[in-house]
């Protein structure tokens, strides 16, 4: 049985919560796995009618046959790892088990005040981030100063870890910063007031699924953020502080990359970006707006608008290539249906030359316009279209121009949010 990677082509909210749900419910996933990122990522599913937003927990959760795992590369808080459990709970929903990793890090209570008051301090250069503590947690992890799930459920070693990670926070606080000193006791209770409920969740993540694999399993791999916000692949550094690319995957679960059989890229039919950094495609005009309004561009975790713009798919291409991209899903078409004519960037223009590939400088990805080619629209509602020959002709057109100039095949186009709402390309 296969493993499966499921990631975001263009810079997240692309929708891979409904293509992770519709892999879960159709083809008999055993395993839902979350392999980088933290609480910053946001996938919203609407099922029955009914919408859930996921956060920290995998898309699986709302599958009750599915075992939902979040591994050794995500940036775990306790405290939002269980108020998203206890919405869940509130809304009576049948959820499948749980198991987190007992090598993934934790983020404290510290990471997060780090966070934020750094991106204060830039300023005008400020990154956009959450302000969650992703950042700062992975840069501890990265300077071995890190704590670990397993690290609550020993109180020595804890207090141990917690006095190093704050020897130097607590200088740069207060004398950088101008904030009060956070103590050591503080912390540990926090985290180990964590201790007794995540304990029964916690397992070496590596070894259940490779065993799993090894009985036929089915292992899904969700990702989290996007390959534009890759800290490596991305536009940097208005990145992630993680791999969302396919190679993270095999890192942040503990599987080696033989054992990885499909690679699906979600991309939406336009393009949207929330945060700073380059965004050749960005509308500011009225097409901006009503890409905006009509496409519910809201971000799922932050609640900040998303910057709307056309499908690029220079930035397709490049995807299809850095992740090994065997297929991708394309998502909201429908929200296109309010056009007569949509433009498609199929190259930049950089100072007079024009570039079919991305640019290999920061400088250069600044300074690139978009080259549009302009296709039919079909200008009128697909929603209720429940395969691909019942979208109209154009709708087709538009989605094959798509497929012949992103560099993989389409497996299936969204026409909305809704789990019935996906159509299988044939």
């Amino acid at each position: 049985m296969p493993a499966i990677v499921v990631l975001g082509a263009q810079w997240g909210d692309e929708g891979k919560g409904k293509a992770t749900d519709l892999l879960t419910t159709e083809d008999s996933i055993d395993f839902c796995v979350r392999t980088s990122g933290g609480h910053n990522a946001g996938h919203t599913i609407v099922v029955n009618g009914e919408k859930f937003a996921t956060h920290l927990l995998p898309s699986g959760i709302l599958t009750p046959d599915c075992t939902s795992v979040i591994a050794n590369g995500v940036v775990v808080s306790p405290e939002a790892l269980f108020r998203e459990l206890d919405a869940l709970v509130e809304r009576n929903v049948r959820m499948g088990p749980l198991v987190v990793s007992s090598n993934a890090h934790v983020i404290a209570s510290y990471h997060s005040t780090v966070d934020k008051v750094t991106e204060r301090f830039l300023g005008k250069n400020k990154i956009g981030t959450t302000g969650r503590g992703i950042g700062p947690a992975y840069s501890d992890k990265i300077n071995r100063v890190g704590i670990r799930v397993a690290d609550l459920f020993d109180e020595e070693l804890l207090r141990e870890k917690v006095e190093a990670a704050l020897e130097a926070k607590n200088h740069l606080l207060t004398k950088v910063y101008n904030r009060r000193a956070i103590t050591v006791d503080e912390v540990v209770d926090e985290l180990r007031g964590y201790a007794e409920r995540i304990q029964p969740m916690v397992a070496d993540s590596s070894l259940l699924l490779n065993r799993a694999l090894d009985d036929d399993k089915t292992v899904l791999f969700e990702g989290a953020q996007a390959t534009m916000l890759d800290v490596d692949h991305g536009t940097y550094p208005f990145v992630t502080s993680s791999n969302p690319v396919s190679g993270g995957v095999c890192v942040g679960a503990g599987v080696g990359p033989t054992r990885i059989d499909r690679i699906i890229g979600v991309i939406k039919a336009y393009t949207t970006r929330v945060g700073s950094g380059p965004f050749p495609t960005e509308l500011f005009d009225e097409d901006g707006e009503k890409l905006w309004d009509i496409g519910g561009e809201v971000g799922v975790s932050t609640g900040r608008d998303r910057r709307c713009g056309w499908y690029d798919a220079v930035i397709a291409r490049y995807s299809s290539r850095v992740n090994g991209l065997t297929e991708f899903f394309l998502t909201k078409l429908d929200v296109l249906s309010a056009w007569d004519r949509i433009p498609v960037c199929v190259a930049y223009d950089i100072d007079g030359e024009r570039h079919s590939e991305m640019p290999m400088t920061q400088s250069e990805f600044h300074k690139a316009t978009p080259v549009y080619e302009h296709l039919d629209g079909w200008g009128e509602d697909i929603s209720d279209c429940r395969t691909f020959e019942d979208l109209p002709k154009n709708a087709q057109r538009y989605v094959r121009a798509l497929e012949e100039m992103s560099g993989a095949r389409f497996w299936a186009v969204g026409v909305g949010p809704g789990r019935e709402q996906t159509l299988v390309v044939s």
